[in-house]
């Protein structure tokens, strides 16, 4: 594609402040001037929608439960349907996910996955240098010239063009900055500095190959959040000469309130969206945390937590009804488990897991699904292909489901058990660690931990710590154990034995990641996302 780049005149009044040494290949003069653009035209909004979601939390917290929109009733009760899907997008029946370091990039890529969900967000811990190494392999792999050689001295290259999984880049949610690049002493959108940068370096290579670009979105909690990314991605098209609806998008349904504006996401997007994805990780988070001061929806432990559960059961199949009616893809949730090497039966147990999960999803009518590990895609492959003849599943329209708002926000039941008190302590504390030391996806006991996973092992210890405010009797262990501030001391204060010698990420940070954890659990208010006060930590 020949069009010429419409670069942004820089501001005469916009002070734009980075650190030293900026590589100018990523951020010279024009690529700035492009990034103030972008901040000048969307930052108020973005504080606007921010406002938003604090209000909506208040009257959660005041008893109030979500539920459909009464001024949006005519969308979600009319007929349209979402633009034609592009041809590399028509087929996704297993994505793999991970962070963007070039040795990733390139093993997923290489992987046999359909699409590659290359992720600035959960799995990568935002420093500043993670950050520009991540644009850089990108942009490398779409060149084609993307290698990396590890300290043992393996090389590591990409496969031919056509052998490589479709990339799709996931920025990071509204809600974070990005502290290394202020305009007017103001941090720039985190969100609006990933999609904006590699859109700036890659676009127009992406459309000659046919080939996007695209995007998963994180975290969104209403239509208006949709649409101020419709209007990013609009501007981002403008700006770069780029034909209008060229940018495509999945998003993903990972907040309880975003499940209840699913037709007015897909509507703001109309132009764009290729589907939904069930991001159950962070939607079980969300749903603590919309309910973290309502008694009577307090969660089991996390493994008991299970999609079979009847809100998450629930959730899915209006996402496939919702989507299948609008002709877009319906895209299942993440397998986190990892091959357990030297221990054939725990390995045995834990695919069998992974193939119920995935068997489920492809029979429920979802049009791909999500792995975590490599090698776990010729089993979510093989079971797709065997039920899913074609391209996709939209023809199940799933006219059956009849899910109404108290079905999404259903009681689960479940216990709490020493055991999954003690992991949620160790998981917290072990990926904290990790996200300090620059790791953001971290495997713990076999699972491949993000920041969506560590979220709901960090929001449940507060909600069961916090359950006895206000007089209430506390909660109980199934062994009759109080769950209490002095529980988590007990806990909190065995950790660094029982982690002592043993090589995990981060290991130089676990007392810092323990004192953080214990701040953020007995602090009277839940924190939105751990993300953000660590955040100030990193470089």
């Amino acid at each position: 594609m020949n069009a010429v780049i419409k670069q942004p005149a820089p501001r005469p009044d916009a002070q734009i402040a980075l650190p030293t040494d900026v590589p100018t290949d990523l951020l010279g003069p024009e690529a700035q001037a492009f990034l103030v653009d972008l901040h000048a035209a969307f930052e108020g909004e973005r504080q606007v929608r921010l406002r938003a979601r604090q209000h909506r939390q208040r009257g959660f917290d005041a008893g109030d439960v979500p539920d459909f929109r009464a001024d949006t009733r005519s969308i979600r009760e009319s007929a349209w349907r979402v633009a034609s899907l592009p041809a590399a997008l028509r087929d996704r029946r297993v994505e793999i996910t991970g962070p963007v370091d070039p040795k990733m990039v390139i093993n997923a890529l290489n992987s046999g996955a359909n699409c590659y969900m290359a992720d600035f967000e959960d799995s990568t811990s935002p420093t500043w240098d993670n950050l520009l190494t991540g644009q850089r392999a990108l942009r490398d792999a779409i060149k084609g010239t993307l290698e990396f050689t590890a300290p043992a001295g393996k090389r590591y290259a990409l496969k031919p063009e056509g052998q490589r999984a479709v990339l799709i880049v996931r920025p990071r949610g509204w809600h974070l900055d990005e502290k290394h690049v202020r305009i007017d002493d103001a941090p720039m959108s985190g969100a609006l500095f990933d999609a904006g940068l590699f859109a700036f370096h890659n676009a127009h290579a992406l459309v000659a190959k046919d080939r996007g670009p695209y995007f998963y979105l994180p975290k969104l909690e209403s239509m208006e959040e949709a649409q101020l990314w419709e209007d990013a991605l609009s501007h981002i098209e403008r700006s770069l000469g780029l034909p209008a609806g060229q940018i495509k998008v999945t998003v993903l349904i990972e907040t309880l309130p975003a499940v209840f504006e699913m037709d007015e996401i897909l509507y703001a997007l109309r132009r764009r969206i290729v589907g939904l994805n069930c991001g159950r990780w962070d939607y079980i988070f969300s749903y603590i945390k919309t309910f973290r001061r309502h008694r009577d929806r307090v969660l089991p432990e996390r493994g008991q937590v299970t999609m079979t559960q009847p809100f998450l059961k629930a959730y899915s199949e209006l996402l496939i009804q919702t989507c299948h009616r609008r002709g877009a893809h319906a895209m299942g949730g993440m397998a986190a488990q990892i091959p357990i090497a030297g221990d054939a039966a725990a390995n045995d147990a834990a695919m069998a897991r992974v193939r119920a999960d995935k068997l489920r999803e492809v029979t429920a009518g979802h049009d791909g699904t999500w792995v975590a590990h490599p090698a776990l895609i010729p089993l979510a492959k093989q079971i797709f292909d065997e039920r899913m003849r074609g391209p996709h599943q939209h023809a199940m329209t799933r006219d059956d489901v009849l899910v109404d708002r108290d079905d999404l926000i259903a009681p689960s039941i479940g216990t709490i058990t020493r055991a999954g008190f003690d992991g949620n302590v160790e998981v917290c504390v072990r990926y904290i660690a990790a996200w300090l030391d620059g790791n953001g996806c971290v495997p713990i006991h076999h699972m491949m931990e993000d920041a969506a996973t560590a979220e709901i092992a960090r929001a449940q210890l507060w909600q069961w710590i916090h359950y006895a405010d206000d007089g209430h009797a506390p909660l109980h262990l199934d062994d009759g154990t109080a769950i209490d501030t002095a529980l988590l001391d007990r806990v909190l204060l065995c950790l660094p034995s029982k982690l002592a010698g043993q090589d995990i990420p981060g290991a130089a940070r676990v007392h810092e990641a323990i004192a953080m954890l214990e701040s953020l659990t007995l602090r009277d208010t839940l924190e939105d996302f751990l993300t953000l006060p660590a955040y100030a930590r990193l470089d």
